[in-house]
Order: structure tokens, then C-alpha cells, then sequence
């Protein structure tokens, strides 16, 4: 297959916007590193026009994909850690061509900072887990208990990648794993919810009630991100928030985590005289 993509992968790299090509072959059937395809093409552009293009071929036996990554699509998820396989493709996959050794040097960098953007990482983190966390414990309140058991897990989740960054190690994909040697507390919490022989709601009862003192913990660590972020100025409109360059990566997930900090005594409210009398606007600032 190899030898089929060849004229592909040589086209692609006579091409000026093109900074690398790279081959990455399965090692055993099913291999998840290369989503079961026997081959995967990796090409990054210098090009930003569009972020990702993908196409999938076949010799009659054999399957491939052919992955076009911008640069810009790369770093961002480099940065965010959302896409752990492209790493893994950039250290496995045969370097066939490497535009003044940019894959390289992408290379060596993340061996020696693998931790570029870490409290970014740590907040968008604790901002899936505060949200996913309050969900759980509002269907539970509800009785609604497969619903919060469904984001009771998902919450343990997002405390296990929070661990594992704060610890300065990369989340994989088998965090659980990680977590058993690194914070075995919170694998048990896990454990427990999953494997316990109590009533689902005795189980839940539990795990939020350890969850509250596990995010008390790291909420200082976890919020460092938008802390510093928050103090470049004043005060911050929340359209000013969502609008900040890297505030955008936190998503869906920005005013709950505001909201969140708020009550912690972490971020405070001004009120600001608006054009209704009876209404005024919320501003958000660092408390000192």
C-alpha cells in the first residue's frame, strides 16, 4: 500500500504549502492508532483555508486515509490535547517529507514542553467538570438517577484528566490507567461508583459528596487559566470573555465556570448603570 500512495504523498510535498508528510502504518489488526485503516497519510499545510480534509482509498484489499491538517488545526489541538492519536501519528509515522525540519522541530518541542498551555488545559478541564458535576447532582436531587449516574461518570472523567495535568503528565487515552498510580483516591471514587454492590442512589450519594471536596481542591489550580487572563484588565463584559482568544476554547463551558468561581469567592460582579433604570450590567473582575 505503501508503494500505491506514493506518486499521492510525492505529489503533496511539491506542493509550497505543504511542511510535512508522514506515513503511519498499522502494527497489529484493529489498531486504534490508525482508526483500522491499514495506512494513514498525514500532510500538514501551511494553509489555513481549510482546516482538515480527508479522503479514504483502497487497492481492492488494503484501506488508507489521507488526513490534510492545517498548522493552525494542529497547534490547536496539540494546545487543547483533544486529538492525543495526532501525536502519536506525529512520533510514530515515517517522516517522508519535512519542509526545513518543521515535523522535527515540532517533535523535539514537545518532548521538551509537552506541558505548552497547561493551564489552559487545566481550566478547560475543570470547566467540563464543574458543568458535568452540576448536571450530575441537579438529576440526582431530581431522582433522575441513570441520568446522573450517565454524568456522574463523565464528571470523574474530567477530575481523572485534571489529576493527570496537574501532575504534569499528558492524559492518554487510557486516563484510568494513569490515575490508579497517580491519585489512587480518586480511582477508588471511580471504582466505587462504577463497581459497588450499593443502590444507585446510595453510590451517587457518595460520589458527589467526595467530588465536592475533590474540585474544592483543585479549583485554585484548575482556575489559574482564566485568572490570569482576567487580570490583563478591569473588568470584563461576559461578551468581552467570550470573545478572548483563548476564553473561546472553553466553550459552552465559560459562564458556568464564571458563575462557578463566583461563588467561590474567586471572581466578583460589579453592577454597571445600563440605559433601563431598573437593570444594570454584570461585570466580572479578579478579587485581589
Amino acid at each position: 500500500m505503501e508503494q500505491t500512495l506514493r506518486p499521492i504523498y510525492q505529489e503533496r510535498a511539491s506542493s509550497p504549502d505543504t511542511l510535512g508528510v508522514l506515513l503511519v502504518s498499522k502494527r497489529w489488526e484493529g489498531d486504534p492508532l490508525t482508526d483500522t485503516f491499514d495506512e494513514i497519510l498525514l500532510i500538514i499545510s501551511s494553509s489555513n483555508t481549510i482546516p482538515i480534509q480527508t479522503k479514504h482509498y483502497t487497492d481492492g484489499e488494503e484501506k488508507s486515509a489521507l488526513h490534510i491538517i492545517s498548522e493552525n488545526q494542529l497547534k490547536k489541538w496539540l494546545l487543547l490535547g483533544t486529538k492525543r492519536k495526532v501525536v502519536d501519528w506525529l512520533f510514530y509515522g515515517k517522516v517522508f517529507f519535512d519542509r526545513n525540519e518543521y515535523v522535527e522541530s515540532l517533535k523535539a518541542e514537545l518532548r521538551e514542553y509537552p506541558f505548552f498551555g497547561r493551564d489552559l488545559k487545566m481550566g478547560i478541564e475543570l470547566a467540563k467538570l464543574v458543568r458535568r458535576y452540576m448536571e450530575g447532582k441537579t438529576f440526582y436531587e431530581q431522582h433522575h438517577y441513570m441520568d446522573a449516574y450517565h454524568h456522574a461518570v463523565q464528571s470523574l472523567h474530567h477530575l481523572a484528566r485534571l489529576s493527570v495535568i496537574e501532575k504534569g503528565i499528558l492524559p492518554e487515552v487510557t486516563v484510568w490507567s494513569q490515575v490508579k498510580k497517580i491519585d489512587p483516591s480518586i480511582y477508588k471514587l471511580y471504582e466505587e461508583l462504577i463497581m459497588s454492590d450499593e443502590p444507585i442512589e446510595k453510590r451517587l450519594e457518595l460520589m458527589f459528596l467526595a467530588s465536592e471536596f475533590f474540585i474544592h481542591n483543585r479549583t485554585d489550580y484548575g482556575a489559574r487559566h482564566i485568572i490570569n487572563v482576567m487580570a490583563q484588565k478591569k473588568t470584563w463584559t461576559i461578551q468581552e470573555l467570550h470573545e478572548h482568544e483563548e476564553l473561546k476554547m472553553y466553550s459552552v463551558d465559560l459562564e458556568m465556570l464564571i458563575e462557578f468561581l463566583i461563588e467561590k469567592n474567586i471572581i466578583k460582579v460589579e453592577c454597571v448603570d445600563s440605559k433601563n433604570e431598573f437593570l444594570y450590567h454584570r461585570m466580572y473582575s479578579v478579587i485581589d
